[in-house]
């Protein structure tokens, strides 16, 4: 299941988080958090979902079909961040069971933000406690940490110290370091570092988006959480090597390009 917000490009969201789930072959369920307004360029409205109607859509989908995974993505606001976590408390997170995938969702690619500031405190309280995984790339490793990370041995302390706060492994994203982007992961007893080559592309639209929902996905089919994220890096990579142009900024993954045969 994916908690998050709904891109209108469908490049990241919950149609990224829906196409990554189909990909990888677990079926998948959405809770919107907001609506917005966005191309490959910019955002240009986000109206958020009433925190009534985002605890309807997960009490209506796990009451029913429930949840093997669950992931959260754009949560814009401290009431948004509470209603999530009081949902998750009441069906399928109890105090020191862990069973989510939390990607801070901050910032949208081409700058806006998507989550205000009063709500990052409130992410730290209510939410990281219950994580399995956290996924932050360098710049939400900042703001979570309040550190500045520029070399590897900052997002090994940047991972460190997001531990402390609860999740039960940590993912520091290297692609806004120059050079190969190196992923940290972390633990609590173990570093390891996953490397891929560098991809130049403008396709990179929902990057984080889909390599969450592919560590959830790959969570959902019983991997190792370590395992889990191993193969969501390989899959992104793979999205983002047969990815095509679409629109004229940052346009989506092609999310299914590991399917196609010609490839």
């Amino acid at each position: 299941m994916t908690i998050a917000g709904s891109d209108s490009g469908g490049g990241a969201g919950i149609q990224a988080d829906l196409k990554t789930f189909a990909a990888l072959g677990v079926y998948g369920t959405s809770a919107l958090t907001a609506v917005t307004a966005q191309n490959t360029v910019e955002v240009t409205a986000v109206h958020e979902i009433p925190t009534h109607t985002i605890a309807a859509q997960i009490d209506a989908v796990i009451s029913d079909i429930g949840v093997d995974a669950v992931k959260t993505g754009m949560l814009s606001s401290s009431a948004v961040i509470e209603c999530v976590a009081t949902s998750l408390k009441k069906h399928t997170c109890q105090p020191g069971v862990h069973c989510l995938v939390v990607d801070p969702v901050m910032v949208a690619k081409g700058g806006d933000k998507l989550l205000q500031d009063e709500a990052i405190q409130t992410l730290k309280e209510e939410l990281l406690p219950y994580a399995l995984v956290l996924t932050p790339n360098i710049p939400e490793a900042e703001v979570l940490t309040g550190l500045s990370i520029e070399t590897m041995a900052d997002a090994r302390h940047a991972a460190k110290m997001l531990i402390s706060m609860g999740p039960k492994a940590v993912v520091v994203k290297g692609g806004h370091r120059k050079g190969k982007p190196i992923d940290i992961f972390y633990d609590g007893t173990s570093y390891y570092e996953f490397t891929a080559d560098r991809i130049t592309t403008t396709s990179d639209h929902g990057t984080g988006c889909t390599f969450s929902a592919a560590i959830t996905a790959n969570l959902a089919k019983n991997l190792s959480i370590k395992d889990a994220v191993e193969q969501a890096k390989i899959y992104v990579s793979a999205s983002l090597r047969s990815a095509y142009p679409v629109g004229k900024g940052h346009g989506p993954l092609n999310h299914f390009g590991h399917l196609d045969p010609s490839r």
